[in-house]
């Protein structure tokens, strides 16, 4: 079957079409480059007018794991009664249930395909609960998923830094774990923080020894780096830095660059590690020497992780962090945790308000991430969802970054003390549609390594959304005209109008399968679950055709 897709307004970076008037060709999922005389079109839409962008990529959205199901449960006083059903239909939520700050898996694969995502990478995967996170994506309709297992605070690895085993075998268990997650990307949470915390450090410089294991986060982020970048795993090491959310951070962020020298990083969130001392209040914006150091190294990519008014729970791997931020819940209430003694988790509701001068600044200083950055193809638009805001706010982000005259109309809102202490309002930058298709389409699967994903071209998967321009983006972004997934036509007038389900997407570089030979002594004697099944199999994740398997390499 081939369905034609006529006289759109192509906006893929990838190949360099920025508003171009073309014609897609789609036949068994994919985008072909043309069709031969005697091939049958059984379908044309006609797009005339149209703005055609690939489907959008979330690289960076919590929507399944442990501290995701402990935030869905903390307010339930916000969520509105759901009509229930045993399998996804057509349109399932109340108009009201898109604002909730952690839908469940169900409205989390609805709103994203409805918003024109067609896939969402889980941040934060902890390998001893690897596998109820894939059940939760398992559970996720609509979209592709993916995720980054967490390393760096595990005592695996720490006792191997501190015993300065050499490389190879510290490459092998990074191989071998993203096996065993069934992964795609390694992170890092607060390097050696989150161990340092349950020895009763509260706070953990990058240059400062976990107390313990007498290593340094450098020395976590330089060899966890390394290897990332020896085994060819395409998507850089996913960083989040020490001390987020202090006042005078920007500092740790600075040096964390410094310490990668030279080797691909990506920070995340950056928005929540861009704060100054100065002022009155000894909080302010560090945003302008942020972007200039992401700006002047190439090998730094970085999403912002804005933050935006109302409420939200905030859910972290960071406990040492949520632990300090506890204080601030509102509700007054919280969840800090340790998991298998490998990692942790803190989970602390949250109202951002624009009256509130560190929200207010905090709101303005990610603005300025994204206005100050020059390359498109190395700033990503994310929310940290849910930590700054629901992903179903993304419309609202975009229209922020695309219309100087709004954005200057919600800083006028802003506590006043704030506004006098950011530069925002001088930064007349305007993002444009073929810049946003960069940041949330092209630049991402570029990021990741998805190569037949974020673009318009011969052999793409064909997930493809179709809008109306108008001059309000949010509502543009908001509701798509039409929304394709592998070529099925899922979404129309902005409502689902198939249920389909998506792939996962891994990676499996090489390793030395002996690192099992020591990893099974240690599983035996420390762990509460045996080795062979902590390793999730591919049969798992295509459990119920729910969950092809997608395996991506660097070359």
């Amino acid at each position: 079957m081939i369905t034609l897709l006529k006289n759109g307004k192509l906006y893929d970076p990838a190949h360099n079409k920025n508003g171009v008037v073309e014609d897609i060709y789609i036949r068994d999922g994919y985008i072909i480059a043309k069709v031969n005389a005697a091939d049958k079109i059984n379908q044309t839409i006609d797009l005339t007018g149209k703005i055609v962008m690939a489907g959008a990529i979330d690289m960076h959205s919590h929507i399944g794991g442990g501290k995701v199901n402990i935030a869905r449960m903390m307010l339930p006083e916000f969520r509105e009664a759901l009509k229930q059903y045993s399998e996804p239909e057509a349109h399932i939520c109340t108009p009201n249930c898109s604002h909730h700050a952690t839908p469940t898996s169900t409205e989390t694969g609805f709103r994203y395909i409805e918003m024109g995502y067609t896939a969402a990478f889980e941040p934060a995967i902890l390998p001893i609960n690897a596998r109820q996170a894939h059940l939760e994506m398992a559970d996720t309709p609509m979209i592709d998923k993916g995720g980054y297992t967490m390393l760096g605070n595990d005592d695996y690895f720490l006792r191997l830094l501190s015993d300065k085993t050499d490389q190879k075998a510290i490459n092998d268990y990074v191989a071998w774990t993203l096996h065993a997650t069934q992964a795609i990307g390694i992170k890092v949470v607060n390097p050696g923080g989150i161990s340092a915390f349950k020895f009763n450090q509260r706070r953990l410089n990058l240059d400062e020894n976990n107390v313990y294991y007498q290593v340094t986060p450098r020395d976590i982020l330089k060899s966890l780096s390394r290897a990332v970048n020896e085994l060819g795993i395409a998507k850089p090491l996913h960083v989040h830095c020490n001390n987020l959310g202090a006042a005078g951070n920007f500092q740790t962020t600075l040096d964390t660059i410094q310490a990668s020298d030279g080797v691909p990083m990506h920070l995340t969130h950056i928005q929540f590690h861009s704060y100054g001392l100065e002022g009155d209040k000894k909080f302010s914006s560090a945003a302008a020497q942020i972007a200039e150091a992401i700006n002047i190294n190439k090998h730094i990519t970085a999403d912002v992780g804005q933050i935006l008014f109302g409420q939200t729970v905030t859910a972290s791997g960071d406990s040492m962090m949520q632990h300090l931020n506890a204080r601030h819940a509102s509700p007054k209430k919280s969840v800090i945790m340790d998991i298998e003694c490998d990692a942790g988790c803190g989970v602390v509701p949250f109202k951002y308000r624009d009256q509130n001068y560190v929200n207010a600044l905090q709101w303005a200083i990610g603005l300025e991430l994204f206005l100050s950055v020059t390359d498109p193809w190395r700033i990503f638009l994310t929310t940290d969802h849910p930590n700054g805001a629901p992903f179903t706010s993304y419309p609202h982000l975009i229209r922020l970054l695309m219309d100087k005259s709004f954005r200057n109309e919600a800083f006028a809102k802003l506590n006043l003390d704030a506004q006098a202490m950011t530069n925002l309002p001088s930064l007349t930058r305007e993002y444009s549609l073929y810049e946003i298709a960069i940041m949330t389409r092209a630049g991402a699967a570029k990021l990741i390594g998805l190569k037949n994903c974020g673009h318009l071209g011969a052999g793409a998967q064909a997930d493809i959304t179709v809008y109306s321009e108008q001059a309000n983006k949010e509502a543009m972004f908001g509701q798509p005209d039409y929304v394709f997934k592998n070529g099925e036509l899922v979404v129309k007038d902005g409502k689902v109008v198939k249920v389909v389900w998506g792939a996962t997407h891994v990676t499996k570089p090489v390793f030395d399968m002996s690192v099992e030979k020591n990893l099974k002594q240690y599983f035996d004697k420390y762990h509460t679950i045996q080795l062979d099944n902590f390793k999730i199999s591919n049969d798992e994740i295509a459990d119920n055709g729910r969950g092809k398997l997608v395996s991506h390499s660097k070359t």
